[in-house]
């Protein structure tokens, strides 16, 4: 489905949930809803942080079993910290 866009008149990735990655420790797991001078946007946010807990690839095996558990309901990454933005969809 590469081109299509879920919401006409918005980028392509508009409302698809997806995995945001940073060179550091943190992922950002949401629906993406834009990019501006800002950094980029998403709503219903799940964070993992490599440094506690499970890692990255069990943390995003959950949330593709299970859905994402929303921590933060708008939330922007400076996009100077964004290393990948990817499907969540792709990776299952």
């Amino acid at each position: 489905m590469s081109g299509h866009v879920f919401h006409p008149g918005h980028a392509e990735l508009h409302g698809v949930t997806v995995v945001v990655e940073t060179a550091g420790p943190v992922t950002y797991v949401g629906r993406y809803d834009h990019v501006d001078e800002s950094g980029v946007h998403l709503l219903d946010v799940g964070i993992h942080d490599a440094q506690h807990g499970l890692t990255k690839d069990d943390y995003l095996g959950r949330i593709i079993k299970f859905g994402v558990r929303s921590e933060h309901r708008h939330l922007v990454v400076p996009s100077d910290q964004v290393s990948t933005i990817r499907r969540l969809g792709d990776l299952g």
